[in-house]
């Protein structure tokens, strides 16, 4: 069972679970000389730095049980090998994730679990507020 703060998406070529816990949240630290807040910001208001888009998803990646090598293979060819503002929206969503978790929505009737969200989403809703 995925925690509260993984992310399961569509993402490339497949399915993907993304999660930044505290060791990935560090190493993003280092890499982008900013804590996780001010990358999202910077992600939301279009401020973004590429270490901040490609890191954010290949640190995601690893922290979601994928390795090193592979997350990295996955990044050049579905962040490097594209327009990288296309990108912006899965790294933002992975940090909002990490950092507020999300809704995990009742059984429905059937005893079927179905899917989860983002406790607050300002990828889709447009809100760049910050808590």
């Amino acid at each position: 069972m995925a925690a509260a703060t993984d992310l399961i998406e569509d993402w490339g070529d497949g399915t993907y679970r993304f999660a930044l816990p505290i060791k990935q949240l560090e190493e993003l630290d280092d890499k982008c000389a900013a804590g996780p807040l001010t990358v999202l910001k910077r992600l939301l208001d279009g401020s973004w730095r590429v270490v901040d888009v490609r890191d954010t998803i290949r640190l995601g990646l690893i922290g979601g049980g994928l390795d090193a090598v592979a997350a990295l293979k996955l990044v050049r060819l579905y962040v490097d090998g594209l327009p990288l503002e296309r990108a912006v929206p899965i790294a933002a969503l992975i940090l909002v994730t990490a950092l507020r978790g999300r809704k995990v929505k009742a059984e429905d009737d059937a005893g079927n679990a179905t899917a989860a969200t983002p406790a607050t989403d300002p990828v889709k809703t447009g809100s760049a507020s910050l808590p």
